[in-house]
């Protein structure tokens, strides 16, 4: 592992206000369980069906039908638990979460309050090279999702479309520990990137499969210490629910804004009422959406259709088992193993199947360093320009591979190279034989390359004399020997040639 810091959070301080005020931050992140079937249902979870192709009759609430336990959701749930090295509970529950809205057919949610699956975990938050940040996860409790109401499709009519209805989600809850809008967005970044690392969520945003409600309070400076050493919620201050955010970018605006509401409030006098609040996008503020409602307003109770959840030690050491090597693991291995940077090993690890990628070129190529340089520097810029995933990569990783072999190799130039790889990248083929067929290798041959400086030194006898007095300049024949051989000398031979001619 990497030799982290783990710095106290540091709070975000709010300017502008006539007193100093610091910021709390809870957040729960519903995550969307990769599953191709429903919590309870054998109902698809495809995204993009038809409205209400995807729906079972348990998942329309129909009268009569018994929800069943769908055990891959369960055990994705377990495989999350212990990517966070949290506690699994080998017996919880589910409970009724009563609430009525048009696209909750049923008129309940089937959740877990009491007993969920998965206890406390953590996790480590990147701030800066080096720098880390301990989040505590309270619990991970597993329930289904709502359907969907759609208002924006006729003047008259609201629409409702049950294909999500059912379907299963992780809710992630952090303890109160983050301290500012850049800090939730780090977290929830962390999140996404554990669990595409695991494979129990997919973390796509944009298509409701993360989500967040984000829990905001103010606060006097030196009062989350007191509720640090006490456990008193009530230093935090008055908390305020944002719900059902899907962009880190919007969260962090939402928080800035909700603070500076809360925070006017407090000032003139009033006191911030509890409550769940929209973010608006457009006109940049937060607008109440109904009272915040406590445990008892939902009437929760055990689900009478469904037994306890027990599973065995044996069953949640399997999965264990199959665990694959997490960003923070990885990392610390690109570092150690290849030599690279931290900054460039969490650039590679920021995705799995960008690390996937990257050692794949390493392994073709027997040069992890370069290798990062150029998945990073070529690859990674030119996919970002063009606005690529790796997936689209024109270029595979056996293709980059062979071209940093053949620097490796002194074959080719890095000019030659950045070259190769453009004809790689729009044409395809085989970077050898690219290099074959177009004359592309590197002149190695020391006669042909003294000839070429012997050519640039006699047509430059005034560049001479000024080489001589200031030895700097012998970088111009340099450049201009590689220039009449199309860059294909071996840079560094150029270089000693023009030095021992120069008389250096």
């Amino acid at each position: 592992m990497l030799d982290l810091i783990y710095e106290a959070p540091a709070p975000k301080v709010i300017q502008g206000a006539k007193d100093d005020w610091e910021l709390v931050i809870g957040l729960e992140v519903h995550a969307q369980v990769a599953s191709r079937a429903k919590l309870f249902s054998g109902a698809s979870t495809e995204f993009g069906a038809e409205p209400n192709s995807n729906v079972a009759f348990v998942d329309a609430g129909m009268p009569g039908m018994l929800p069943v336990i769908n055990e891959g959701c369960v055990a994705l749930a377990v495989k999350t638990g212990l990517g966070l090295k949290a506690a699994i509970n080998l017996a919880s529950a589910f409970d009724r979460k009563n609430y009525f809205y048009p696209d909750q057919p049923a008129g309940y949610q089937i959740s877990q309050l009491y007993h969920p699956i998965v206890g406390e975990g953590e996790v480590i938050v990147d701030m800066a090279p080096g720098i880390a940040r301990r989040v505590r996860i309270e619990r991970i409790h597993l329930e289904q999702d709502a359907g969907k109401s759609i208002h924006d499709m006729d003047p008259q009519m609201s629409f409702v479309d049950l294909n999500r209805a059912g379907v299963a989600l992780m809710e992630i809850v952090s303890r109160p520990d983050i301290r500012g809008p850049e800090e939730a967005a780090a977290y929830i970044l962390k999140l996404r990137q554990i669990m595409r690392y695991l494979g129990t969520c997919n973390g796509d945003m944009q298509n409701g499969n993360l989500r967040a409600d984000v829990n905001v309070s103010v606060c006097r400076p030196g009062a989350y210490e007191k509720y640090q050493e006490t456990g008193d919620f009530s230093h935090l201050g008055t908390r305020c629910e944002i719900k059902n955010m899907n962009s880190t970018r919007f969260i962090q605006q939402a928080i800035e804004v909700e603070a500076r509401r809360q925070i006017a409030i407090i000032e003139d006098g009033g006191e911030v009422v509890q409550e769940t609040r929209l973010f608006d996008v457009d006109k940049g503020e937060t607008r109440s959406m109904r009272s915040k409602e406590e445990a008892h307003d939902y009437r929760y109770f055990p689900d009478p259709d469904l037994l306890p959840l027990e599973i065995e030690q044996g069953w949640v050491d399997d999965i264990a088992a199959t665990l694959p090597e997490l960003p923070d693991e990885k990392k610390a291995r690109f570092v150690t193993e290849y030599g690279m940077t931290e900054y460039d090993a969490g650039v590679l690890t920021a995705e799995v199947e960008n690390a996937a990628f990257f050692e794949r070129v390493a392994q073709v190529s027997g040069d992890g360093k370069t290798s990062a340089n150029w998945v990073i520097n070529e690859l990674f810029g030119r996919l970002k320009k063009e606005d690529h995933s790796i997936s689209e990569s024109p270029v595979s990783a056996e293709q980059l591979g062979k071209i940093v072999a053949l620097i490796k190799a002194g074959d080719i130039s890095g000019k030659i190279a950045k070259d190769l790889f453009e004809i790689v990248y729009t044409e395809g083929g085989d970077p050898a034989v690219i290099v074959d067929d177009r004359g592309m290798k590197q002149v190695t041959d020391t006669r042909a390359i003294e000839a070429a400086v012997d050519e640039v030194i006699a047509a430059n006898p005034a560049q001479v004399e000024k080489a001589k007095a200031n030895p700097k300049l012998a970088g111009w024949f340099v450049g201009q020997v590689m220039k009449a051989t199309g860059g294909k000398a071996n840079p560094a031979a150029v270089n000693q040639i023009v030095q021992q001619k120069l008389g250096l």
